[in-house]
């Protein structure tokens, strides 16, 4: 009668297993293993197993696979005592599954016992921990490459909306000056600042809309060479410093291109904030025995105009080195001959070909 008791576990592991996602893995394990154990020193009282007897034998190899089958689910999903605790439960229950059929007498016995559980549970247990240090890999590079992304639309705002924001702030300053003795031209300066608005607006939305989506999907291309003549175009329009632009011809990579629309870009900002003296800003990029060699050098000389520059330093250049060393560039910004400043910037390339051009 004492055989209807290797059942138990194996009839109680469904209905277990369907409460897993309810109470844990852990419970689910810790109590498996306990009813397993009550099952033992059930069995220890009623008389024990016969080794020939064919079901308790059969259903015991099934109670032990749902044993050690929960504790690999219970290590994989949760760390700590509670764990701990469960798995120690389960695997002693494994350990005394064979005192079912015969006496622990001496030394040599326990010592069977413990080689008996050592042998099931130990790879039991090294599977689970194998498998949750795979998810801990798999989380923590999905956390970094949303960090990374996150960090990478961080630039975006940076980079092109203060830019936009820097002109507003030089238009205005103008638009201003330009009220009492220009009044259509002060006109037309507010169309600009309205327009550089709209622009800084638009590019905020864009950020604000990927930030909220899980995983940035949507995001367009990024800027590169071809965007600079109209960055170029629209410095210059805003009675600021001229920018002479000087273009590659023939294909760069990606990478390049967004790097160098950036490095121009944050340029020229600065250029806004910290030398309104300026009144040219000469950009060359240049192919150069398999590299794109970058400068972007204001003069700095002019008296400047009325209004104070921003004053305090940002994000910006440290931001572009490590995206610059990242592709084995490297950039370097300071002063140049008397009062000037440059800003110099060298990335590999593929050796594909093509002289400067005029843009």
């Amino acid at each position: 009668m004492n055989q209807i008791l290797s059942g138990v576990v194996p009839v109680l592991a469904p209905a277990a297993w369907a409460v897993r996602v309810r109470y844990g893995a852990v419970a689910v394990t810790t109590v498996l293993g306990v009813v397993s154990v009550v099952v033992t020193v059930a069995v220890w009282f009623l008389g024990r197993w016969v080794e020939g007897d064919r079901w308790p034998g059969l259903l015991g190899l099934v109670e032990l696979a749902v044993l050690l089958l929960s504790v690999v689910v219970s290590l994989r999903a949760e760390d700590g005592p509670r764990c701990a605790a469960a798995a120690w439960t389960a695997c002693g229950a494994v350990a005394l599954w064979l005192t079912r059929f015969a006496f622990v007498e001496g030394p040599a016995d326990a010592l069977t016992l413990f080689g008996f559980g050592s042998s099931l549970s130990l790879p039991a247990v090294l599977t689970g921990l194998y498998l949750r240090g795979l998810d801990e890999g798999r989380r923590k590079a999905v956390a970094e490459a949303k960090r990374a992304q996150r960090l990478e639309l961080a630039h975006d705002l940076h980079d092109f909306v203060a830019h936009d924001v820097s002109g507003m702030v030089a238009q205005a300053q103008a638009g201003a000056y330009l009220a009492g003795i220009d009044p259509a031209g002060a006109a037309e300066m507010f169309q600009r600042i309205e327009q550089a608005g709209q622009r800084a607006l638009a590019s905020l939305d864009r950020t604000v809309q990927l930030l909220r989506s899980e995983e940035g999907a949507g995001r367009g291309p990024q800027p590169g060479l071809a965007a600079l003549a109209e960055v170029a175009e629209r410095f210059t329009a805003t009675g600021g410093a001229e920018v002479r632009l000087e273009l590659p011809e023939g294909p760069v990579p990606r990478e390049v291109e967004s790097t160098v629309h950036r490095i121009v870009v944050e340029s020229l900002t600065n250029v806004r904030r910290h030398a309104p003296a300026a009144r040219t800003v000469e950009v060359r990029a240049r192919r150069s025995g398999g590299r794109l060699e970058l400068t972007v050098t204001n003069d700095g000389r002019a008296p400047a105009p009325s209004g104070r520059p921003r004053r305090g330093g940002g994000s910006g250049l440290p931001g572009l080195v490590a995206r610059v060393e990242a592709l084995d560039g490297s950039l370097e910004a300071g002063p140049y001959e008397r009062d000037a400043w440059r800003v110099t910037a060298v990335l590999p390339l593929e050796d594909v070909g093509a002289g400067p051009a005029r843009a």
